[in-house]
């Protein structure tokens, strides 16, 4: 006879089920099934399918952090002028930061089972957070043509050590050569394949994606100090603005700013993922040893085998698709095509791909799922031209989408008022999925979340600035006084800025003018 597995009793609260460890589902569905904001991607995940652990957790942050642009965060300090060990110590202290916000809005996703767009219901309206998703999937579909442009170079650069000259010097199509296109074309596949698949397909690919990445980097590092029988002139070089003022004043503050606003999107729809949490303390604990951890290490491996490849090759070399291209045996070339195409997917699938797809079936829960939403973001993915993007990454990667995920640090401030301050954690789970229940507000939009969304937006990016020459933007930016009324730029700040100003203003707001959902709390029926 087989061992039943038992569910801890439940307490009956309203039409919820609360469990012992304060996790809530609905005891019954039926009645919100026909809602026009339900469809089943979106519903509260029940208790039974709440399992992923704290590796799950743990794997899905290693796997995004390893990949090109993070490999490649510490070059970008240490061209800044810093030295090595003060641009790690940049990148630690900007995610240990960022993990705040992040596991603020966490809780939701495990305390309830829903995701990002749902969970913005509650402080925007029913109707008013799809303002808040779409901002959100704005942004993911960018970094998800960039990204997936990005492995595709990847896959023809490294095929082209494969094939010959007649790979890499194909017949050109619309200013590309048509093997580019190819390999655009396979990896974008590869991306809509596994989000097909659905999130137990992400949470697989990312269990084994993750130790097999970081096995392999370490590897790499080992190799390369074999080869250089130490390390170049890397380590010793005690950077170009030492400790003083314009480190701490002038280089250090943009530059915490720009690794936080590296992940700050994810601050954003980690509930999209710790819907499916067993518990708060295996999400917390999975985010915690997961994101600083792993984003302080790659970086560091990074600078050590670039290290080594100052003394082996004669200069470092920074970009990990060039240092691979430096091998000759076939066998290895296929083995890093490989790594470098699972490093690549892993971020672009968890970070560009889950999110957007739930956003864009928000919009219309009853026409798009999640998997439609996913084919909706790889059709954007393609329709923003990511070649044309990365053609002049000053004007677009930095201002485009600089200007635009900066702003999404208003919604993280929003969401946080609400959800902690307002409500104390208290939720109406079966009101999330009404269109006349409690967070209807006005119309279906809470003109509250919506003007403290505007007014720090504003504020975050009013002060943009350009370079002559390195952007659209004004040199003294788009509203003067962000830029020159305070004793640093506005703008470099942007995220923070966003946050705390829209924080701030949703809490007065509601303060002065109070919604009656906001107040409410369920009251508590006998337990059945």
């Amino acid at each position: 006879m087989g061992v039943a597995t038992l569910t801890p009793p439940a307490q009956r609260i309203g039409e919820e089920l609360v469990y012992p460890d304060g996790r809530h589902e609905l005891a019954d569905d039926s009645a919100i099934r026909n809602s026009p904001l339900y469809n089943e991607d979106l519903a509260p995940v029940p208790i039974k399918r709440r399992t992923w652990t704290t590796y799950n957790y743990m794997a899905l942050w290693i796997g995004m952090a390893h990949n090109i642009p993070t490999y490649l965060l510490a070059s970008g300090l240490v061209a800044l002028g810093m030295a090595w060990y003060q641009a790690i110590l940049t990148i630690a202290l900007a995610n240990i930061i960022v993990l705040i916000p992040m596991l603020a809005n966490s809780h939701a996703g495990t305390k309830y089972g829903i995701p990002y767009p749902v969970f913005a219901r509650a402080s925007f309206g029913v109707f008013g957070a799809n303002v808040a998703a779409l901002l959100r999937a704005g942004v993911a579909c960018g970094w998800f043509g960039i990204q997936t442009w990005i492995g595709g170079g990847a896959l023809y650069a490294l095929s082209g050590k494969l094939f010959g000259a007649g790979w890499t010097n194909s017949t050109m199509v619309a200013g590309q050569h048509w093997t580019l296109w190819l390999s655009f074309a396979v990896f974008w596949a590869l991306n809509i394949l596994i989000i097909m698949r659905g999130m137990d397909a992400v949470r697989r690919f990312e269990n084994w994606a993750a130790p097999f990445v970081l096995v392999v980097a370490l590897g790499l590092l080992a190799w390369m100090v074999g080869q250089a029988g130490g390390f170049g002139p890397i380590l010793s070089e005690p950077g170009k603005v030492g400790w003083g003022s314009n480190f701490w004043l002038v280089l250090f503050p943009p530059a915490l700013m720009g690794m936080i606003a590296f992940w700050s999107t994810l601050s954003l729809n980690m509930p999209d993922f710790t819907r499916f949490g067993k518990s708060q303390r295996a999400q917390a604990l999975g985010q915690i040893f997961g994101l600083p951890t792993t984003m302080t290490l790659f970086p560091l491996v990074a600078v050590l085998i670039t290290a080594a490849t100052q003394k082996v090759y004669g200069a470092p070399i920074w970009d990990p698709v060039a240092l691979t291209s430096k091998f000759d045996n076939p066998l290895v070339v296929i083995f890093a095509l490989f790594t470098l195409a699972v490093a690549t997917l892993s971020v672009n699938v968890a970070a560009n791909i889950v999110s957007p797809s739930y956003d864009f079936s928000n919009v219309i829960p009853k026409l798009i799922s999640f998997r439609t939403g996913g084919l909706i973001t790889g059709v954007l993915g393609i329709a923003i031209q990511p070649w044309n993007l990365l053609a002049n990454p000053n004007v677009y990667i930095f201002t485009w989408l600089g200007f635009y995920g900066g702003a999404l640090g208003a919604i993280a401030g929003v969401l946080i008022a609400d959800y902690w301050f307002m409500r104390n954690t208290n939720l109406k789970l079966g009101d999330l999925y009404r269109v006349d229940g409690q967070y209807r507000y006005s119309g279906g939009f809470n003109w509250r979340g919506l003007v403290s969304l505007v007014v720090g937006g504003v504020l975050a990016v009013g002060g943009a600035y350009s370079t002559p020459g390195n952007g659209p933007f004004p040199k003294g930016g788009i509203i003067g006084p962000l830029y020159s009324w305070f004793p640093f730029h506005v703008y470099d700040y942007s995220w923070v800025v966003g946050l705390v100003a829209a924080f701030l203003c949703y809490l007065a707001l509601s303060a002065l003018f109070p919604a009656a959902a906001a107040r409410r709390r369920p009251q508590a029926a006998a337990a059945t």
